[in-house]
């Protein structure tokens, strides 16, 4: 379902706990409404299905250090960010986009763009659920307890305070609702 387009630019940050669906939604507001995603940085080594372009810009820690983050973070040994020649770019296709941080990230996103940053916080509260998730996507029964555990993730199990009022918070339990959601958010950017 396509509606007019907005005259603002906003980028819509999908954080929450690992598992919780956010490249999922990030794919739906692709494929639905036409809303680019926004490709990070990282100075890890591609993955085996990973393609650079596709799913990151795979930098060398020199080539990333010289880089116009918008925000960046460093995670098992490596870093990650995101650029504003990638928003930049994004924009060209279509006045919304949409990017994957973890809170801290869209945190720094809410402090930099101010309210062209549109904080979605998609909520799976219980943990079993979550772990359940990872499992399913094929993350390692080792790595999902690692990653459970994490100082990152227990950040994450819950929107930071300085985002409560600005933040939306979604649970995505029932695809069917999330989705009715997201296309309420999407007809409110587009007629705002």
């Amino acid at each position: 379902m396509k509606s007019r387009q907005p005259q603002q630019h906003y980028i819509i940050v999908l954080t929450g706990p690992a598992g919780a669906g956010k490249t999922t939604v990030q794919n739906y507001l692709a494929t639905e409404y036409g809303i680019p995603k926004i490709i990070t940085h990282t100075t890890r080594l591609p993955r085996a299905h990973e393609q650079a372009g596709v799913h990151y810009y795979f930098e060398t820690p020199e080539s990333f250090n010289q880089l116009d983050l918008l925000e960046s973070v460093q995670y098992a040994g490596h870093q990650y960010g995101s650029s504003k020649e990638a928003l930049d770019r994004a924009w060209q296709q279509n006045p919304l986009a949409s990017i994957v941080l973890d809170t801290k990230g869209a945190l720094t996103y809410r402090q930099r763009l101010g309210e062209q940053a549109v904080i979605i916080y998609l909520a799976v509260p219980e943990t079993a659920e979550l772990h359940r998730r990872m499992l399913k996507r094929g993350d390692s029964p080792a790595a999902v307890q690692a990653r459970l555990h994490s100082a990152e993730t227990q950040r994450d199990l819950e929107l930071p305070a300085e985002l409560k009022d600005v933040g939306i918070y979604l649970p995505n339990r029932e695809w069917e609702q999330t989705t009715a959601q997201l296309q309420q958010i999407i007809e409110k950017l587009n007629n705002g």
